[in-house]
Formats: C-alpha cells, sequence, structure tokens
C-alpha cells in the first residue's frame, strides 16, 4: 500500500490542510487521512478528464490555417480533416496517439475520452483485425500511462436525408452488427486503465432505427457519447429533414440521463439548455476547437444556472490543456457579456474553483471510471503544482486555483499520478523522449508528399 501526502489537497469541497490519502493495491484511493507532508507531493488537485479527443488530428494541429474559401468554417476544415486522415495506419495513429497522450499528463489531464472513428483501411475495407485501430490508441494509452474511455463510433450516413457515406468517409463505417461486434471485442480488453464506451459520431451520421437498435443492446450503463448541435447548418438542416433541433429531437426520442455526454451543444434553445440539464447529461465543452473552427459559444451562464453538469476536451488539439479550456471557456463568455468573473455561484465566488469542481464532478459520468474528486474508493489520479514556478509564489487557499488557471502560459504542473502510479516528474513525462522519437518519424511519414 501506497501513500501520498499533501501539504494542501483540494476537493470539490475545498481545500484540507496537511492530508493525503492511502492507495491500495489496484490504485484506489482506500481512506483520505491525515498525513504529515513529505517530499513526495504539495499542493495537489485531482486529475483532470479530458472528455473528448480525436488523437489522430493532434498530428494536423496548425495545418488546416491557411483560407481555403472566403467562406472558411468547420465545413471546409473538414475537408483538410479527411485527407489528412486518409494516411493513418495502426502503426502510425499509435505513436501520434502516445505522444498526444504523454503531453496531455504533463498538462494535468490524466483521463481521457477517445472518440474514435478512424476504423478501416482508406479504402474501406476492414483490417485483418477489424479492432487494429482501436488496439492502436490501446497500446498508446498504456505506453503513456493515462487512463483511457474508448468510444468507437458508429457513422453510417453522411447527412440527415440518409445519403451513402463519401469516399472519404468510408473507412469510419459500419453497420450495426459489425459495430455491435467491435464494442464487444474490445470490452474484453477492459481493465481498470481502460473503459469502452458507446460513441454514436452525430444524429446526421446514425439513423433513427440504428440509434434505437445500437442503444437496446448497450449494457444500461455504458456511457454514452454523440456530437451534437455543433454547426448552424447541422441545426438548419435536422429542422428542414426531421422538423426538430438536433437536441430537441434527441430528448424527444431517447432516454438521455446521466451515462450520456452530448459533446459541443452549442447551439442551443433556453428550453433545450434546460432540457439536457434536467436529464442529468453531461455537455463536453471543447472551447479552444470550437474557437479555432468557428463554431460559436455554449450559453455557459444560463446552463449553470439549469443545473447543468458539464466538462471540457481538447477535441482537436490545436491545445492540449486543461488550463486553456478553462480560461477561454471562461472568456468567451467575457467577449459575449463584455462583463467579468461569469462561471461563478452564490456559494463559489472563484471563477477558478467553480471550473474545477465542474469538471471533477463529471468526470465519472462522462468516463465511466471512479475518478475525479479524490472520493474513498476512487482512483488515486493526482496532479501536483509547481509551487516553484513564479506565477504560484506564496499562493494561499484563496487564490490558488485561479492563479494556477489565469497566470500566464508557463505549465504549473510539477508531479502527475495515475493510480499513484508517479508518471510525470519536475514536468516531464518519464518517457518523454522515446515517445517524442517515435512520434518524430511518424510525422516525417504523415507530411511525405
Amino acid at each position: 500500500m501506497k501513500t501520498l501526502d499533501a501539504e494542501m489537497l483540494w476537493t470539490p469541497d475545498g481545500w484540507h490542510s496537511d492530508a493525503g490519502f492511502d492507495i491500495d493495491d489496484h490504485g484506489r484511493i482506500r481512506a483520505r487521512v491525515a498525513a504529515e507532508p513529505t517530499a513526495s507531493a504539495s499542493w495537489i488537485v485531482p486529475g483532470v478528464a479530458n472528455l473528448h479527443s480525436h488523437a489522430f488530428q493532434r498530428a494536423m494541429a496548425g495545418l488546416a490555417e491557411r483560407q481555403t474559401n472566403p467562406s472558411d468554417s468547420f465545413w471546409t476544415w473538414r475537408e483538410t480533416m479527411y485527407r489528412f486522415a486518409a494516411r493513418f495506419t495502426p502503426d502510425l495513429l499509435r505513436a501520434v496517439a502516445t505522444q498526444l497522450y504523454a503531453e496531455m499528463l504533463e498538462a494535468g489531464y490524466t483521463t481521457v475520452c477517445e472518440f474514435h472513428y478512424l476504423h478501416h483501411a482508406p479504402d474501406g475495407r476492414p483490417y485483418d483485425d477489424p479492432a487494429a485501430m482501436s488496439r492502436a490508441l490501446i497500446a498508446a494509452a498504456r505506453d503513456a500511462g493515462i487512463r483511457l474511455t474508448l468510444l468507437p463510433v458508429l457513422y453510417m450516413t453522411g447527412g440527415f436525408d440518409g445519403r451513402a457515406l463519401g469516399e472519404r468517409q468510408r473507412r469510419f463505417g459500419h453497420d450495426v452488427d459489425a459495430y455491435l461486434r467491435l464494442i464487444d471485442t474490445l470490452c474484453e480488453d477492459a481493465d481498470p486503465m481502460l473503459h469502452v464506451g458507446c460513441a454514436l459520431h452525430s444524429l446526421r451520421a446514425v439513423p433513427p432505427g440504428a440509434m434505437r437498435a445500437v442503444l437496446d443492446a448497450l449494457p444500461p450503463s455504458m456511457p454514452v457519447h454523440i456530437h451534437i448541435a455543433e454547426q448552424v447548418g447541422e441545426v438548419q438542416d435536422s429542422l428542414a429533414l426531421r422538423n426538430a433541433r438536433p437536441v430537441e429531437w434527441l430528448l424527444d426520442n431517447a432516454n438521455v440521463d446521466a451515462r450520456w455526454t452530448l459533446v459541443h451543444a452549442t447551439h442551443l434553445t433556453p428550453a433545450e439548455t434546460q432540457g439536457i440539464a434536467r436529464s442529468g447529461a453531461t455537455v463536453a465543452i471543447c472551447p479552444t476547437t470550437e474557437a479555432n473552427l468557428g463554431d460559436g459559444l455554449f450559453p455557459l451562464r444560463e446552463y449553470l444556472d439549469a443545473g447543468g453538469r458539464w466538462g471540457i476536451g481538447s477535441d482537436s488539439h490545436i491545445s492540449v490543456s486543461p488550463v486553456e479550456e478553462l480560461r477561454w471557456l471562461e472568456y468567451g463568455q467575457r467577449l459575449f457579456t463584455r462583463h467579468r468573473n461569469i462561471a461563478v455561484r452564490p456559494h463559489s465566488p472563484s471563477v477558478g474553483e467553480t471550473l474545477l469542481h465542474d469538471v471533477a464532478q463529471s468526470a465519472r459520468f462522462s468516463s465511466g471510471h471512479a475518478i475525479g474528486t479524490f472520493a474513498t474508493g476512487e482512483y488515486a489520479d493526482a496532479v501536483v503544482l509547481d509551487t516553484d514556478a513564479p506565477a504560484l509564489f506564496s499562493l494561499t487557499q484563496g487564490d490558488a486555483i485561479d492563479r494556477w488557471i489565469f497566470s500566464g502560459n508557463r505549465p504549473l504542473v510539477r508531479d502527475v499520478y495515475v493510480g499513484g502510479r508517479r508518471v510525470v516528474e519536475n514536468g516531464h513525462h518519464l518517457q518523454r523522449v522515446p515517445i517524442a522519437q517515435r512520434y518524430r518519424e511518424a510525422m516525417v511519414e504523415l507530411m511525405r508528399d
């Protein structure tokens, strides 16, 4: 049994001095204890769950920033993404994902929900092992030491009108039976570091009958994630062909509850905002990607007032930093409202603590892992803040989280533990050098003309 001690330990109910926890052989917290601080830790916060990731897109970060059309948007960016996605093999995906996951750990993410749709060979034919690309992601997570929720994606049609997948989408596609076989296969590998869930790509990509068939076949506790209401065009198409907005339609046609995560949900009416909050579902907000793609702003203040559950994701990975996601979630609201300190509650006037509280509370619902709040029985996934960094000199309980999130761009993470095992020391992943070398080799191949 191991013990992790802290001078100061943050949980969703606030700071605890001279605290720590005993960790059992499975990496779970056996008991929260009073502790004599040691050199093993200092100021500790829970590891952050990254609720939405497309790992392969890390390799194309910065490659879609040249104008291709005066009306460039998500839809033109998607064409660039399709061309890049066609270059991946299982080995290249493993190298890129391992680098990404190491970067996540260095930034303070300790769990990642991988929304994975790059299933087959570029021509759409399954690999000899139909789970080859999924296994590459599992191997990458194990190489890096991050906790993984693998979300294989069902992707069947190219639009609400039921059109067939385009040529560049063929490697994403499954029928219902093949998709359920893939989930069954992957569940055989589940362990404390790997949880398997379901992802429905979007309402435009999954017909209603297929959605019902899959949901009926899943274990009732399995997490379900879906892209929804990310784009105005998507909302307009849904209204034209289903006579309902996407979130409106989903709430009326599926048993949306706490196991659901709605990714983006950017364009909502007040009724939809209230409906998601009442359902108990989590919204995965991805501020840096949503800004990069020009998607729009989530109605955060209204959602908080409704008591809604939410978390963050880094999505396309043009940034791999929970600090930046949380900071820009708040800053977007400030720019829109022209006021400051938006994400607060009457009992929580600190923006940083309010944001971290909500992220911690949502982690287990979206990921399916027992994580997030340092409760007894949860996994000991912890981030040690770098109190030797000038931005954190003389920090106090009242300002520590705000200073971590809102003071500069130097990473302020010293060490990271997953299940009580240290994977980042003094800001560096323990396997940073060999992981980066494999990533370098993969990028040479991916960027080859």
